[in-house]
Order: structure tokens, then sequence, then C-alpha cells
């Protein structure tokens, strides 16, 4: 009998990151939680922790894909849908950056160049990719071509209090503008052609992240939230009210590591809610958080018992 082993490796997908993505995000929103809240920092270090053991395993095993496998990551790359995900692995790392910063500001700024450098590099490779002589159809398109405009997005959170403020509006500027193009792409996209196949519902969950993370980078560029702020942060909780509306029928699809790309949008909203609450001193928006929080603990319970049943099931890493 032939071992599967290779196989799976083969098989191993890019999207793997998007679970770095959501537990990442859920130690952040833990961590502003006990800010917020005055508690110490015990369940937010813990999948800290978590997390970066996580972006290691993952990474590593990429990597043995990368070196043993090049054509099925190559086959990634050109894939029309899989190609949005290459900027997981950097987005991975800025937020790692994020959350090491109150621990460790040289591992932190390690980080974040690292995560930073590969971010312009994946985002010019995208983009180009999208804009050169390949031919996309509309059914390609879907909410996870955010994921680049998101990851510039992110850079300021800890560029900021890392001092790298002008690079930070790089990023911020880049990010902004490709949020924009991409949102009337993708309701043009959503609204006018036929729906997103099963496998990229969970994708829908997406259109928070970039408001809610710009939000937050907007906050430590201007120091406070401002009209402009005020827009991007509405901007995401109405977001997050359609996307509960169609979260009841997400839910009842077959699962697939797609289903991660619900936990880092509700990771996002929820720390911009204790970061507005901190800016601006509303305690609703204080307890606001906290009910996304309880919300968000509960996707990340429900994606962490998903996953592990469908490896013992064997249903993860298998061609698509």
């Amino acid at each position: 009998m032939t071992d599967p082993a290779p196989r799976r490796l083969e098989n191993f997908p890019v999207t793997f990151f998007a679970v770095v993505m959501g537990m990442t995000g859920f130690a952040l929103a833990l961590h502003a939680a006990e800010v917020g809240l005055g508690l110490t920092a015990v369940m937010s270090t813990s999948v800290y922790v978590l997390s970066v053991a996580l972006f290691l395993l993952i990474a590593a095993v990429y990597l043995v894909k990368f070196a043993r496998h090049p054509r099925a990551v190559a086959g990634e790359w050109h894939h029309p849908v899989k190609l949005a995900f290459f900027p997981a692995i950097s987005i991975s790392l800025l937020l790692l950056a994020t959350a090491t910063l109150p621990r460790d500001t040289v591992a932190a700024e390690a980080l974040w160049l690292a995560g930073g450098a590969l971010q312009v590099i994946l985002t010019v490779a995208v983009v180009s990719g999208w804009i050169g002589a390949r031919s996309f159809l509309h059914g390609h398109l879907s909410p996870a071509w955010f994921i680049p405009a998101v990851g510039n997005v992110i850079v300021p959170v800890a560029g900021v209090p890392l001092g790298y403020p002008e690079v930070s509006w790089f990023f911020m500027s880049a990010g902004l503008i490709f949020w924009v193009v991409l949102l009337t792409l993708v309701m043009n996209r959503l609204i006018f052609h036929d729906p997103l196949p099963g496998r990229l519902q969970p994708t829908l969950v997406i259109l928070i992240a970039p408001p809610a993370v710009a939000y937050l980078a907007w906050l430590k560029l201007v120091g406070e939230p401002g009209a402009f702020g005020r827009i991007l942060l509405n901007g995401a909780y109405l977001f997050t009210l359609i996307v509960a509306v169609q979260l009841p029928r997400i839910v009842k699809l077959p699962f697939a590591m797609s289903f991660w790309a619900l936990s880092f949008p509700f990771a996002a909203v929820t720390i911009a809610s204790f970061a507005h609450a901190g800016a601006t001193g509303a305690e609703a928006y204080l307890w606001l958080g906290v009910g996304l929080l309880a919300v968000l603990a509960v996707i990340i319970a429900a994606l962490v018992l998903r996953t592990l049943a469908a490896i013992r099931a064997g249903e993860i890493c298998q061609p698509e």
C-alpha cells in the first residue's frame, strides 16, 4: 500500500496560515480585553504562545512542501483563488509582531521588519499577477482578494509604536486604495453574478476585516479616531451585521480550511471596539467588545473542534 503521507504533504494548503491569523487575532483580542478590564494577561499569553507554535509548525511544513513539491506550490500560486492567500504568511508575521510588542520590543521589530518586507513583495507579486497576462473570470473573485489589502493596513499597528511612521503611512495608503477598489469589484461580483461556491462562502466574513484593521492603524497614525476613524469603525460594524445575517447559513456548510476566515475578521472588530473604548472613554464600546469577544471565543472553539475532527477523519490535505 502506498504511504499517503507524501500526498498529504503535497496537498498541504497555504490557507493553513489563516489558522495563525485567527489564533493570533484571538490573542490580541484577549489582550485588549485584559487591558480594558484591568485583568492579568494570562489567557492572552497562553493563546499567544500557542499562536507562535502554530506558526512555526505550519511554516516548517510548508517549507518542506516547497522543497519537496515545488510544482504543488507553483500550482497554488497560479490558482486564481489560492493566490490571494499567500499574503496570509506575511500577515501572520505582522500579527505576531503586534502580539509580541508588549512582551519583547526587539523580537517584535524583527518580526515586523520581516513581515513588512514580505508584505511588499507579495503585494506587488499578487497584484502583478492580477493585472498581468493571466485572465481571470468573475467567478474567481471573492472576498479572499481583500487579504493582500488587509496585510498592508496591519503594518502601522505595530509600525508606529516601533518608530516607523512614514513607512506605516505608505502601507496604510496602499491598503486603503486597494480596499476601495476591491470592495467595488467584490460587491459587483456578489450582487450581479453567481453565488460563491460552498468552500468560499466563509470568506464573506473577510468583508469585516479591512475597515476594522484600518481603524486600528488610523488610531496609531493619528492618535485619535476623528471623523474618518469613526467611518471606518462603523463600516466594520455594518459589515459585521451583514455577515451575522449570513452566518447561520454558512456554518451549516461542509467544513473546509476556508472556515478559518471566520476568525480573524471577528477578532479585528473586537479589538477595534476595545481600542475605541480606550480612545474615547465610551464604556458602551468596552461592553460591545466583551460581547464580540464572547462570540469570537465560540467561533475559535468551534473551528478548533471541527479542524481536529476533520484531521482525524482524513479530510484535510486532500486534492480539491
